[in-house]
């Protein structure tokens, strides 16, 4: 294997998504990082003297990409306008491919104060092609068991596949887009190396802890590897208990037109995904 070595290290910046404050890596400022769209890491404290159902992220429409929470720690509570009501705890994955449009929302669960008080996640946006944007719309939960797992030899590493290929396993979920999705535990002292095809653009983010990359260099808490297209594998060592996750998929090489939630190929395409929402096409979504 050759060595895939580092593009840059970013640091993001911080946004309000609903009542939850993250941290955006992507989009940059020079654009987006084909297939991924947009990339935030969020950590949700929320309130006991407020009711659940008023906390987190409220009814909202997506159409023409794939949204995931990978989630980390405490939990999320999906509903959407297809009718799926669902909870998926730490070490889960919620994927929805948006297709022609679906509204969803983004609750604590009722016991999320016996877990702790908060939830700590990623929320990706994976484009889809141009041909799969019209689907229908399919929403597919994972929790931590149902997830294909590899664990080192040493017990140090522990790497979850929700979607794609990696060392043999492939992960539960379907994509229209070629990635491979990796959320890893590791120990102080673990050591792992990710075989990552080449032609792949590839990124490694670190939630906590810190790690060293490829042997040289050291990646803190809250910032973004982006690798170049120069080698199938990188070896991470943990210099101290880390929680990180690892991207990788096949460029589209398609336009991007995007405007808030809808992600299309043209202009026309997004002005038609908004009159669609406003004329009720991508259902309703009325909460308890």
């Amino acid at each position: 294997m050759s060595t895939k070595t580092i593009q840059s290290i970013l640091k993001g910046r911080p946004i309000n998504v609903g009542s939850i404050r993250v941290q955006e890596l992507l989009p940059t400022q020079d654009g987006y990082m084909d297939p991924f769209l947009v990339f935030h890491h969020g950590i949700a404290p929320y309130e006991k003297n407020i009711p659940v159902k008023h906390q987190g992220v409220g009814p909202h429409p997506h159409r023409g990409f794939s949204a995931i929470s990978f989630i980390y720690r405490g939990g999320i509570h999906h509903r959407d306008s297809r009718g799926n009501d669902h909870v998926v705890y730490a070490g889960g994955t919620q994927w929805i491919h948006a297709g022609r449009g679906i509204i969803h929302s983004e609750r604590p669960p009722e016991d999320i104060h016996d877990l702790g008080g908060e939830a700590e996640l990623l929320q990706v946006w994976v484009n889809s092609p141009a041909v799969n944007k019209m689907d229908q719309p399919h929403y597919y939960p994972a929790t931590a068991e149902d997830t294909p797992t590899i664990v080192s030899e040493d017990g140090l590493t522990i790497v979850r596949v929700p979607a794609g290929e990696f060392m043999g396993k492939k992960g539960i979920i379907p994509t229209f887009t070629k990635v491979n999705t990796l959320m890893s535990e590791m120990k102080t002292g673990g050591a792992f190396t990710f075989p990552i095809p080449q032609h792949h653009n590839t990124l490694l983010y670190v939630l906590s802890g810190s790690v060293r990359v490829n042997g040289e260099q050291t990646v803190l808490a809250k910032e973004m590897v982006q690798f170049n297209q120069d080698g199938d594998a990188f070896t991470v060592e943990a210099i101290t208990d880390t929680m990180l996750f690892v991207g990788s998929g096949e460029p589209l090489n398609e336009p991007i037109a995007a405007h808030g939630p809808f992600v299309m190929n043209t202009e026309t395409e997004i002005m038609e995904a908004f009159r669609d929402y406003q004329m009720g096409k991508m259902g309703v979504l009325i909460e308890d």
